[in-house]
């Protein structure tokens, strides 16, 4: 099950149809769909997660907590979008497809992708292209 929280004032647009998305792309990359909660934020918020879970003192648009147990897919998600709007401005990119994404990034890092190296981080840029051309609600 996918369920989206927000903690401001956004609302995600085409839920049903972006929780099939995100459950294809689950399953295109051999994993199943377990119990998924993003929760929609300001930077303030998640500033605060990622100074007390991460001790990290630094804004960022993302944090991802894998609960995965085997193949099943179980994670929270925590999205600034504050960093998502300045982020699409950045990259010249509309917010739905920053918002995208940056949705399907936290995925696929539960799917094991890792973005560290120069390497690993255009593995999981293909990723995302893939699975934004793969959206059939835009």
């Amino acid at each position: 099950m996918i369920e989206f929280y927000s903690e401001n004032d956004f609302e995600l647009d085409h839920q049903v149809a972006v929780a099939q998305w995100i459950t294809t792309i689950i399953e295109v990359n051999g994993f199943e769909l377990g119990d998924i909660t993003y929760v929609f934020c300001d930077d303030d918020y998640l500033h605060k997660l990622n100074v007390q879970f991460l001790q990290h003192d630094t804004l960022t648009d993302i944090i991802t907590f894998d609960n995965s147990l085997g193949s099943q897919i179980h994670a929270e998600i925590y999205i600034s979008t504050e960093r998502v709007t300045d982020n699409a401005k950045q990259f010249n990119t509309s917010f739905g497809d920053e918002l995208h994404r940056v949705m399907i990034h936290g995925i696929l890092h539960c799917c094991g992708l890792k973005d560290k190296s120069d390497q690993e981080a255009q593995a999981m840029r293909t990723a995302e292209d893939k699975a934004l051309e793969a959206r059939t609600f835009i």
